[in-house]
């Protein structure tokens, strides 16, 4: 029971850290630094606390040529990449559309699994996906309230970055899996930050050097600090203890969570509004995801319980 409520307890603050992020992170963009000088400070300052952390904790490193490449992947996609396309789409689009269109990522892990693994996709996954996708093109197509902050600033193309970044998490997830079974999670972590530091930081130098720093609120400087410690450091720490001991079903309830968790906060923040048009997209979204989430049933020997769907215990 201990080790239940820890896991609830971390997957639900992991939550609150990216539901969170989704409001903080307008206010520091682009008024006072852009999306890409963002990133390369998140990466960089987890990819020296990782690097740190292993050195510390493990011996344990990636050895073999088919390991490294796909550990150079895994930070090329899952974290330079990736993050390069969320703090871009988020800083056109709003809190409550990038935070919808991200939950289309379990979609795309099976899609990459059907490819990369050759897993079947079923008839009712195959409804699963164009639920999700109709929901996804309405919100991409769509422009409402909230679909720009910034006069002038393109909310289609900063939804179809978050689409773009959703899809590149969830190949990372597909691809990244075997690594995390094989090494510490540790040495993992501060190779794929490494690589995704070499790509984001050339990327997101020259915004980097053009952030006045003495003309900072403090504010903005404790949401810059919460960009770094906890929606990248804390966050990861959590994700990779709780999935060890979480199950398929538990995950999708924070799946589902996190959004309206997001939208919560956007609204009380003034960052964004609600609308029954984003309920009707978020309903076809959510209804796909779980729909794609359900595994098919397997036929169990006589005499065999089916393992419950809840987290370990200790």
């Amino acid at each position: 029971m201990k080790n239940s409520f820890r896991v609830h307890a971390a997957l639900l603050f992991v939550t609150l850290i990216y539901a969170a992020a989704y409001s903080l992170s307008k206010d520091i963009m682009p008024r006072y630094a852009g999306p890409f000088g963002v990133v390369a400070l998140r990466i960089a300052g987890a990819a020296l606390f990782f690097g740190v952390l292993s050195r510390l904790v493990t011996q344990d490193r990636i050895r073999g040529r088919a390991d490294t490449v796909r550990s150079i992947l895994c930070g090329i996609i899952g974290i330079g990449l990736n993050q390069l396309l969320f703090f871009a789409g988020l800083n056109l689009t709003s809190p409550i559309n990038a935070s919808l269109i991200q939950t289309v990522a379990p979609i795309v892990v099976v899609l990459a699994s059907a490819v990369l693994l050759g897993e079947k996709i079923t008839p009712t996954r195959t409804l699963g996906i164009l639920l999700a996708a109709v929901g996804a093109a309405l919100i991409i197509l769509g422009r409402g309230h909230g679909a720009a902050t910034v006069p002038g600033q393109d909310g289609t193309l900063g939804n179809v970055f978050i689409l773009l970044n959703a899809t590149a998490f969830g190949i990372y997830l597909v691809i990244v899996t075997p690594l995390m079974r094989k090494y510490h999670p540790f040495t993992v972590l501060s190779r794929i930050f490494l690589v995704g530091a070499v790509v984001a930081v050339p990327v997101g130098w020259q915004q980097v050097t053009a952030i006045e720093y003495a003309r900072l609120p403090l504010f903005i400087w404790a949401e810059l600090v919460y960009m770094v410690v906890f929606l990248t450091i804390l966050a990861y720490l959590l994700n990779n203890w709780a999935l060890k001991y979480a199950s398929p079903a538990l995950l999708g309830v924070y799946v589902y969570l996190q959004p309206v968790l997001a939208a919560v906060i956007a609204i009380l923040l003034g960052k964004d509004v609600f609308t029954w048009g984003k309920f009707l997209q978020a309903l076809l979204i959510f209804a796909g995801v779980w729909l794609v989430s359900r595994r098919p049933k397997e036929v169990l020997p006589e005499g065999v319980e089916p393992v419950p769907l809840e987290p370990v215990q200790d």
